[in-house]
């Protein structure tokens, strides 16, 4: 039995193919291409446009992006349709299958931020963030708390729901949040891993809270970065 080619005409026409049976070598042949991983991870909280994509992809160009987006909708990772009136505007979004590659970015994530010379501080988009922090969760720190805590980063809202010891997070609105933090994603991660207190935040105005302040200061004790590797 002959067995069938799954690979896109953009990574046959690159001569970047592993030629490996090893399913990491394909997935590698997938989505091993320079911002392919990257947009996968910008579209794993819903749809979003071209433009939009761009602007939290620090770096890539127009051109490398149109590429990235054509070869994973080739491959069966990314759709792309219209949405309906009134926005009537074209979006990218995952499909089921891109989807089940989100363990993969928390897995690589944590193993990633052990090393030596992982910067904290460079530039991070909203998705980065809410994914962070449903990698670097802490389920015994929260014990048997529930909270849904919000996150507005500019005309963005975000939920994590911290429930059952576990921390969900979806792209929603935030009127039935314990408390809110309205800032921008890099400052999040200022709070959470560099641990200032919540006042200093607030007065150097890199953020402002709503909602239940006790909460919020004992957010910031569910989070830590791995020890360094080495």
């Amino acid at each position: 039995m002959k067995l069938g080619k799954v690979t896109s005409e953009s990574a046959k026409a690159s001569g970047r193919r592993y030629h490996d049976a090893c399913g990491a070598a394909h997935g590698l042949d997938l989505v091993g291409e320079r911002w392919a991983l990257l947009v996968m991870r910008e579209l794993m909280f819903g749809p979003r446009r071209f433009g939009d994509l761009k602007s939290d992809l620090c770096g890539v160009s127009a051109n490398v992006l149109t590429q990235r987006l054509e070869g994973l909708e080739e491959a069966g990772i990314v759709r792309r349709r219209k949405l309906p009136p009134p926005a009537s505007v074209q979006v990218y979004e995952l499909t089921d299958w891109g989807y089940e590659a989100q363990p993969v970015f928390e897995v690589l994530g944590r193993w990633a931020a052990r090393s030596p010379q992982h910067d904290p501080g460079l530039p991070i988009s909203a998705v980065s963030v809410m994914m962070s922090l449903r990698t670097m969760f802490d389920a015994e720190a929260a014990g048997d708390l529930t909270a849904r805590i919000g996150f507005v980063f500019g005309d963005r809202s975000f939920v994590a729901t911290i429930a059952d010891g576990d921390l969900t997070s979806e792209r929603s609105e935030i009127e039935t949040c314990d408390v809110v933090f309205d800032c921008e994603p890099a400052a999040v991660v200022e709070y959470v891993y560099g641990k200032p207190p919540l006042a200093q935040m607030e007065a150097a105005g890199r953020l402002a809270v709503t909602g239940d302040r006790a909460l919020a200061e004992r957010f910031q004790t569910f989070f830590g970065l791995p020890d360094k590797a080495g």
